[in-house]
């Protein structure tokens, strides 16, 4: 007796996320066109506040305590003195307070602008 062995076929359907194609910095904002013709307009302070790293946020151990985090703050005089593309998914802005460790996902910049 042989026994046929079909692969479990699915399919999975995702909208590629949009990817930036042109940043600048434009006043006080970081201005980013998008691959779909879209443009957002991000105030430093904003992106600032915004950061997603560990040292703004804080972590979470596997109980789910907190620990660290920084206290909300006004970052109205912050500037972003720099940006770096981290492969295909994230930009990391360097802000004139030292800032650096944020990694901003192209989702999380879409959603902000």
């Amino acid at each position: 007796m042989q026994l046929a062995i079909y692969p479990l076929m699915t399919t999975i359907h995702c909208m590629a996320m949009p990817t930036p194609v042109d940043i600048q910095i434009i006043g006080t904002e970081v201005a980013i066109r998008w691959d779909d013709g879209h443009e957002s307009y991000l105030s430093f302070a904003t992106l600032r506040a915004a950061s997603p790293s560990a040292e703004v946020r804080g972590e979470r151990d596997i109980f789910g305590h907190q620990y660290g985090g920084e206290v909300p703050k006004n970052f109205v005089g912050v500037e972003v003195t720099g940006w770096e593309r981290i492969g295909n998914y994230a930009i990391r802005f360097e802000f004139s307070d030292g800032h650096r460790t944020g990694l901003y996902s192209y989702e999380l910049l879409r959603g902000l602008g």
